[in-house]
């Protein structure tokens, strides 16, 4: 398997500055050919031309060099904060930072969480007043328990069926 980094360029020139390198090296060779043709016709227009794409030659290349810089900053950034390591890869070398289905297993627990905790308050509010509340209650947080305990890793048990109260 080969690195992201390891053919010969740097690990972040993708096709977008591959791009940028093209188009900068398009814009150099339009205002050169209008400085060498109104040189030849040494008239007014031919160097109103020379101007304008002197113009767009320096807004050209001052996008695609705050963009590079921008780049290479976030890349920086995220380096110092031990996101990306060297070459642009994860901290394991897999080349992303957390997969999609752990932040949405985090958070399904954290809402796990909450119902439990919500129903803590109705045991406690009902305790001694209202039994069928209370057991309601409790019942609901063994099937949350139970059902955020088998999102963890590791564990094979199948979600708990019930009635959840809110």
């Amino acid at each position: 398997m080969q690195s992201l980094g390891s053919n010969g360029r740097p690990a972040g020139r993708g096709p977008s500055m591959r791009m940028g390198t093209a188009g900068m090296a398009v814009m150099l060779v339009v205002f050169l050919v209008a400085v060498v043709f109104a040189a030849n016709q040494n008239d007014v227009v031919g160097w109103l031309v020379v101007i304008v794409s002197l113009g767009w030659l320096l807004v050209f290349s001052y996008v695609v060099f705050s963009l590079r810089g921008a780049a290479r900053k976030a890349t920086a950034r995220l380096e110092a904060q031990g996101v990306f390591g060297p070459g642009g890869q994860g901290p394991s070398g897999q080349g992303t930072v957390q997969p999609a289905g752990d932040r949405t297993r985090d958070l399904k627990l954290d809402h796990s969480f909450k119902i439990v905790q919500v129903q803590v308050g109705v045991v406690r509010e009902y305790l001694g007043t209202d039994e069928g509340m209370v057991e309601r209650a409790l019942e609901t947080i063994e099937i949350t328990s139970h059902n955020a305990r088998s999102m963890m890793k590791g564990s094979n048990e199948g979600p708990v069926e019930g009635t959840i109260v809110d």
